[in-house]
């Protein structure tokens, strides 16, 4: 059970008051404001399911105890069967010889293990005897006094399954009026709590995002089964209930495994409603007995913890190192390589202990931007919750110890601004590829003076910013070259694409059609897709009319119109790349300018695909023609590369298995590591 209002209770205690419970709620309600509603059923309102949908074989066992308050636990258990699970679950109710018709109403639910208690066990008694008999791998131990939500039990045993070295993980919890209860527990050195979030809006994104917890309530958590045995269980020292959900919690890290919080499980808690909520009284009066036995126990381990009265930001992230990522927009893996790329960094930096916040130059986010990088343990600072960057860095900034600024344009406004108010942090300038470079070429290629004389202006600035910087990333080993013999006193660390390997799904022979992937508002992508359309497919075409042409990625409506012409199929932005990745024989990538490492080479190579590309297509990817990939520069030998390819299957076996060996090498996550330990070293 929950350590439910310790700095409140404790200064009552010591002021000498016993008020009512009502008096201790009026101290704690704050102001009523708009928050979001989840969807609950009023009690009385239904009548237990004659069934629930429990497996035979369950992956995670569900323990309900209960005494008394039937009605919670028929509305907690219509929850559950109104919302199913992808993952296979049994439901185990413990009757803690409940003085009502909890048994005998439960009795007639099929589906439902209903284990009654001789005598009052109390809740860590009725718990530990329901996982005893539990089959599960996984536990997740539920009050009956909750209703859960759509995801409540995936996304748990998702956090599990996807975090390493997790060994439990509790909800986002709610009150019934949508304001927040819970997003995980913060204990402090002299044992006491805190309930981060407490009467907040639940969809802030400040409790929006996975991250490692001191405790998760035990209204609602879930624990690999085998550790949960291992550590002895709920310790009975804390007997009849409190504390024991944060004794869990050190029990757990005392074995080596991680306690998470995951806000993608949300259920609501009427909270007080099994324990009461005056602190004098009933089971409640546990609570500050039992802190007094948690600090006893775990008296070394409390030395490891933030001091009483640390800032909550800080206790937060305490003992980790805090760095927050600036770019232009909110990465999306699906929309660019840049995205794919920074994500992946953050991956990294999170499986490196530390804390990542990310801040788009223009504060906007999406909730499933939001979700998707809070599930990978990111905080995203935008609109309306996040101040703009200036205000934020003088709010929080002293917490950091790094920032990241993605891009010269948006390095050239903020960095002498991250330099005056966070003067402690060390300030990376990722150039996710050199402007001013591609820019040059971009110039050559079209013969224009005009952007000669633009790229010789963001030459100076990018040029500037490397000096500035503590440390420049650079995606290329033929851009660091440059900066190296520019710039010989600037520390330029190589971070390039980051890429998973999942490998070759289908062979040559069951593979038809090449594929070009790239947004159109990428002007090396527009030139590409132009050169594509008008000159080398239809040579292919005229030729192979079999063969189809896919184009894929972000464009405007009126260009798919125009470029819906005999063979190509101009798809726009797709949500996943993988069916054309499988399904199609050849990836192009005809660039005939830019700068970087193209991530459309990447992607394609580390599925196994093989690429024809042009020259600077390729550059500093450690490719070589023939062996890993196809190179040709005019529109006729680009023509012969793909056909030569795509009628040639030893000759598409040795580029596909080529290409994986040279992902693995130089883009993989291995690789990638050592690159980032040492840019922040």
């Amino acid at each position: 059970m929950r350590y439910l209002l310790q700095r409140v209770s404790g200064s009552l205690a010591q002021r000498g008051l016993r008020g009512t419970v009502g008096r201790i709620r009026q101290e704690l309600r704050p102001r009523r404001q708009d928050v979001t509603t989840f969807e609950t059923e009023p009690l009385g309102s239904g009548t237990l399911p004659p069934s629930l949908q429990c497996s035979h074989a369950p992956l995670v066992s569900v323990v309900i105890p209960v005494h008394g308050k039937l009605d919670y636990t028929v509305a907690c258990l219509r929850s559950i069967a109104r919302h199913s699970t992808r993952v296979p679950f049994e439901l185990i109710v413990v009757d803690d010889a409940s003085p009502d018709a909890t048994a005998e109403a439960l009795a007639g639910v099929a589906g439902l293990r209903l284990l009654r208690n001789p005598s009052n066990l109390g809740f860590i008694g009725s718990c530990n005897a329901g996982a005893a008999i539990a089959r599960g791998n996984y536990l997740l131990f539920l009050n009956n006094d909750t209703q859960v939500t759509p995801g409540w039990l995936d996304r748990l045993y998702g956090c599990l399954a996807e975090e390493p070295d997790a060994g439990m993980a509790g909800s986002r919890l709610v009150y019934p009026d949508g304001r927040l209860q819970e997003a995980g527990g913060i204990v402090y050195a002299d044992g006491q709590a805190w309930n981060y979030g407490r009467f907040e809006q639940p969809d802030d994104p400040r409790f929006l995002y996975r991250r490692d917890v001191d405790y998760v309530s035990g209204a609602s958590l879930m624990i690999d089964s085998a550790l949960f045995r291992a550590i002895g269980g709920f310790d009975a020292h804390y007997a009849p209930a409190y504390c024991e959900d944060m004794d869990l919690a050190f029990a757990v890290r005392a074995a080596g495994r991680r306690v998470l919080y995951e806000p993608a499980s949300v259920v609501v808690h009427c909270e007080g409603i099994s324990s009461g909520l005056d602190p004098f009284t009933g089971v409640k009066q546990y609570q500050r007995v039992n802190q007094a036995k948690f600090v006893a126990k775990w008296r070394e381990a409390l030395e490891r913890q933030p001091p009483a009265r640390t800032r909550v930001e800080e206790a937060l992230g305490w003992g980790r190192r805090h760095i927050l990522i600036v770019d232009a927009l909110t990465p999306d893996p699906t929309r660019d390589s840049g995205s794919l790329r920074l994500v992946n960094i953050m991956r990294l930096l999170r499986e490196r202990n530390w804390q990542v916040s990310f801040m788009a130059d223009n504060r906007r986010a999406t909730p499933a931007e939001i979700e998707r990088l809070g599930r990978l343990g990111v905080r995203v600072l935008c609109k309306p919750w996040s101040p703009p960057l200036s205000a934020w860095l003088a709010r929080e900034g002293r917490d950091l110890d790094a920032v990241m600024l993605c891009r010269h344009y948006i390095a050239l406004p903020h960095l002498s601004l991250v330099r005056r108010l966070v003067p402690r942090a060390k300030v990376l300038f990722d150039t996710v590829d050199l402007h001013f470079l591609r820019e040059q070429r971009a110039a050559e290629h079209a013969a224009n003076p005009a952007l000669a004389r633009q790229a010789q202006a963001s030459r100076q600035a990018e040029l500037g910013l490397i000096r500035a910087a503590d440390v420049t990333l650079v995606v290329s080993p033929i851009e660091r070259e440059l900066l190296m013999a520019e710039l010989p006193e600037a520390r330029v660390e190589l971070l390039s694409n980051v890429h998973d390997v999942p490998g070759r799904s289908r062979g040559f022979g069951e593979r038809a059609g090449l594929m070009f992937v790239g947004g159109a508002a990428h002007p090396p992508n527009i030139d590409a897709i132009e050169w594509l359309a008008e000159d080398i497919y239809p040579r292919i075409r005229a030729r192979r009319p079999d063969i189809e042409l896919h184009l894929i990625g972000d464009m405007a409506e009126s260009d798919r119109t125009r470029l819906a012409i005999a063979g190509i199929r101009a798809h726009g932005r797709v949500e996943e790349l993988g069916p054309w990745l499988s399904d199609c024989r050849i990836a192009l990538a005809p660039l005939r300018y830019g700068a970087g490492v193209k991530g459309k080479v990447n992607m394609a190579m580390s599925h196994g695909l093989p690429v024809v590309a042009t020259s600077i297509a390729a550059e500093g990817m450690n490719l070589i023609d023939g062996q890993d990939v196809l190179l040709a520069d005019d529109g006729e030998s680009f023509v012969e590369a793909v056909l030569r390819l795509y009628d040639d299957e030893a000759l598409w076996m040795r580029l596909s298995e080529a290409g994986l060996a040279n992902v693995q090498r130089h883009f993989s996550f291995d690789a990638a590591r050592q690159a980032l330990d040492r840019a922040l070293a």
